[in-house]
């Protein structure tokens, strides 16, 4: 089954804005404008393979351009050169639970920040890893302490109601998303997210118009088409199994901001 409303976050993990220590865009550009960034700062990455801003503008554009792997190996050797560089180890951290190395990426988070001085976009990050892992207690955790740093940050919230929804608590989790929602400087895929979990509650109607309210047509027609198969596979489901059964049925994937998560 597809994602809603997914776009450079990937299912997961998720992008917003730009976060400290995130290798995701704070403006979109085009795939030859990111081909250009990357060849000038493969460049002087190769010219002084200790400089993390090189190796972090240059593992933003491999991120761009799909080249994950290579991404990690260049934050790889970059945090080992500089394995003090908070900024940095954020960063692969990140790349690494995009990978889907998340044992290693949540090693990683745990060193670009202190207890005494804890960074609420890594908070939300480790949260996303452990939902990867479908520790969604702990991973709700992390979220409450961001949440403590930096109150009704849409981004955190929004990790927070799909962390809900994976534990299928949707009551919680379409409160939250609204929360999220509503709150200036929201993701557009924060109300793509609540229309699904919305969906999820046989609210077809209602989910249908949140969907199409901030997305182009083509965009939104797509969302639509998908959450009405989700909606039908949801019926069949539940006429075809007990109720019991149903409720072990997997969620669909979910859009997940990276300064929570993006993980990425």
């Amino acid at each position: 089954m597809g994602c809603v409303a997914i776009t450079a976050a990937g299912c997961v993990t998720t992008g917003a804005r730009d976060t400290t220590g995130s290798i995701t865009a704070a403006t979109p550009r085009t795939d030859a404008e990111w081909r250009r960034e990357s060849e000038a700062q493969g460049a002087r990455y190769r010219a002084d393979p200790s400089d993390s801003g090189a190796a972090l503008a240059y593992g933003r554009a491999l991120q761009a351009l799909g080249q994950r792997s290579q991404a990690v190996s260049v934050l790889q050797q970059a945090s080992m050169r500089n394995p003090n560089d908070a900024a940095l180890l954020g960063a692969y951290g990140r790349a690494l639970a995009d990978v889907g190395n998340y044992d290693q990426a949540l090693e990683v988070l745990g060193r670009a920040h202190t207890p005494d001085q804890p960074d609420w976009h890594i908070l939300s990050a480790q949260g996303a890893v452990l939902d990867q892992l479908g520790r969604h207690q702990d991973a709700q955790r992390y979220y409450s302490s961001a949440l403590k740093i930096i109150p009704d940050e849409p981004s955190v919230l929004s990790n927070l109601g799909l962390s809900y929804a994976l534990g299928k608590d949707l009551t919680k989790a379409e409160a939250t998303l609204r929360q999220a929602v509503a709150r200036p400087g929201a993701d557009p895929r924060v109300r793509q997210n609540l229309a699904l979990v919305v969906g999820l509650q046989g609210r077809f109607a209602e989910a249908e118009s949140i969907a199409r309210s901030d997305l182009p047509p083509e965009e939104a027609a797509a969302n639509v088409a998908y959450l009405k198969q989700m909606m039908s596979e949801h019926t069949d489901l539940k006429r075809a199994e007990p109720a019991a059964k149903s409720e072990n049925r997997k969620l669909p994937a979910l859009a997940r901001n990276k300064a929570a998560a993006s993980v990425n």
